[in-house]
């Protein structure tokens, strides 16, 4: 069984820009056929920020909305106060989107794909499965 796949905003912008990394959009592209790729509503919200245009706004939020959605209940908003409070008491300031995406990774079992330092710093803390796009940048 493949396991799901979540691709942090990190990520999908490696794959959805005018200069993409050839790389990070051929890994997405595979998943996406899969039907492996799940969406969360904070990485939808980060994505749909940077269109340029209604146009762009629209036809981007149409393939967003067709993915599966790991929804965020009441446990998975405790668990990301548990996680937040965990890692500031390290001394580790991870921003909140980034901890309520780990959360919603480990929720639905999925592997995180990002170009993100912090979560490489908060998975020491807690156990997700992740690659680290940053390792695609080979060539540059």
């Amino acid at each position: 069984m493949n396991e799901p796949a979540l691709f942090d905003s990190s990520a999908w912008i490696q794959a959805l820009r005018k200069d993409y990394d050839p790389a990070v959009k051929m890994l997405l592209e595979k998943l996406l056929d899969e039907n492996r790729i799940l969406i969360t509503p904070v990485i939808k919200v980060e994505l749909l920020a940077g269109t340029r245009s209604e146009k762009d706004f629209q036809r981007l939020k149409s393939r967003l909305d067709a993915l599966p959605e790991i929804p965020l209940g009441q446990k998975a908003w405790e668990d990301v106060q548990k996680l937040v409070w965990r890692l500031r008491r390290v001394g580790l300031d991870v921003p909140l989107i980034d901890v309520t995406i780990l959360v919603c990774s480990q929720i639905a079992g999925a592997r995180l794909y990002h170009r993100d330092r912090h979560f490489e710093l908060a998975k020491k803390y807690f156990r997700v499965k992740m690659t680290d796009l940053s390792a695609a940048d080979r060539t540059n």
